[in-house]
């Protein structure tokens, strides 16, 4: 992947691995729009952008997207959007919201240099040219800890949070791409970052896109 043209890179992660927060670090470095549920989320929130409503704002508008991201967050950078940590539960069905959300992560993937957090995107944007995809991953017990000091709940709590999420996210990922999130080939690069900080897992990635752009 060449990072000195339009680039993509997907990040999929365990729950308590911190993929999100290694993604969005990377997305500082890099200087790119970091997109996660949240900001998805925000988007389909106040702008009402349902599947049926994207068509037919496309219709009226080239830069339909631009647009939007424009009045939200004029300047790319991590955390712009739903850093409340509010859920959003969407008035229109999965199926639906499956859509619009394609529909948003191919429009900003197509506009600019960008890296996508979860929602599918190994599989949404697998057309996308100078793409990488990449899958974070940490041992069991790693997570549990994590999730334990994030959240302030006991270990038995922490391994029900990760049964629970874990089962959605597969679920999910099954029905709509018709694989496993845990199947190596979907992805360029499985990164288990037991033991590394953040900033380490950061350059360990970024050493990658380096040695494979050789």
């Amino acid at each position: 992947m060449n990072l000195n043209e339009h680039f993509v890179i997907t990040i999929s992660r365990e729950v308590g691995s911190g993929g999100r927060t290694i993604g969005r670090s990377l997305a500082e470095k890099l200087g790119v729009r970091f997109c996660d549920k949240n900001l998805i989320n925000s988007l389909v929130e106040k702008f009402d952008l349902s599947a049926r409503n994207i068509e037919m704002i496309k219709g009226q508008k080239k830069n339909w997207l631009a647009d939007i991201l424009q009045r939200v967050t004029p300047v790319p950078h991590a955390g712009a959007l739903g850093s409340t940590g509010q859920e959003f539960a969407p008035a229109v069905t999965n199926d639906e919201l499956f859509r619009a959300e394609s529909e948003i992560l191919k429009e900003i993937a197509a506009q600019e240099s960008c890296i996508i957090a979860g929602r599918s995107g190994f599989f949404i944007l697998r057309d996308c040219p100078n793409k990488l995809d990449i899958f974070i991953r940490s041992s069991l017990s790693t997570r549990i800890s994590r999730i334990m000091g994030r959240q302030d709940i006991s270990k038995e709590e922490a391994e029900r949070v990760i049964e629970r999420v874990d089962t959605m996210r597969e679920n999910y990922v099954r029905r709509y791409t018709g694989t496993s999130r845990y199947d190596a080939r979907n992805y360029d690069l499985v990164l288990n970052v037991d033991g590394l900080s953040t900033e380490e897992a950061v350059d360990i990635i970024l050493k990658y896109i380096e040695d494979s752009s050789k």
